[in-house]
């Protein structure tokens, strides 16, 4: 029996959807949605920036009192904790690690954001550069400068208001856990390299 025509236009606007998720999901041999970088100044020297990103947010979530009245450091870790959110699902050498990684990433993002007064919408490269440019402003002494950097579209509290959240972050569970965990499953991965007769450090940015 044939479908009435409306139900016809239905399925077929939820298999376009369908066949978008998954021409995004990871691993589905498409690009990801954003693609994002860190600064040259993330990481000293020539050590992996995704790396160090993923050991920077996991000791700065997971000790918030290490950042306690650091709002600059806290604006690092928050920058890179954006930038792992869609580095870790998306990038070419990280699609070994444990697959619960990406919902708790997004998990942890949503509940920083909020923490922030980040918009929801606001694009994930954009608060990567936003928040290490206020960053070093912060170190330089220029407060005002940093103030009028987060004072962007991408920050709905105002550049005041987001310094004294960075300078008092609270316990911030999802990302917390998100963090932690990313460190953890790059040790594993780590360690089953060595166990391959690799040389350790198997897993690192993308390609």
């Amino acid at each position: 029996m044939p479908r009435p025509a409306g139900l016809r236009a239905t399925l077929a606007a939820s298999l376009g959807v369908l066949a978008l998720a998954a021409c995004n999901a990871p691993g589905s041999g498409y690009p990801p949605p954003a693609l994002v970088s860190l600064p040259h100044d993330a990481v000293v020297g020539a050590g992996d920036p995704t790396r160090a990103a993923v050991f920077n947010t996991a000791f700065a979530f997971g000790s918030p009192a290490s950042i306690a009245g650091k709002p600059d450091e806290a604006a690092r870790a928050a920058a890179n904790f954006e930038f792992l959110t869609v580095e870790i699902p998306y990038g070419a050498r990280y699609r070994g690690l444990n697959a619960i990684l990406q919902p708790e990433l997004e998990a942890g993002r949503a509940e920083l954001r909020t923490v922030l007064g980040v918009r929801p919408e606001a694009p994930p490269q954009q608060v990567i550069d936003a928040l290490y440019a206020a960053a070093r402003a912060l170190r330089a002494g220029d407060v005002a400068a940093a103030d009028r950097i987060l004072s962007g579209p991408a920050f709905s509290a105002g550049g005041a208001a987001t310094l004294q959240r960075l300078a008092a972050m609270p316990l911030m569970p999802k990302v917390a856990t998100a963090a932690v965990h990313t460190q953890q499953e790059l040790d594993r991965a780590d360690r089953i390299d060595r166990s391959r007769g690799g040389g350790g450090g198997g897993v690192g940015g993308r390609t």
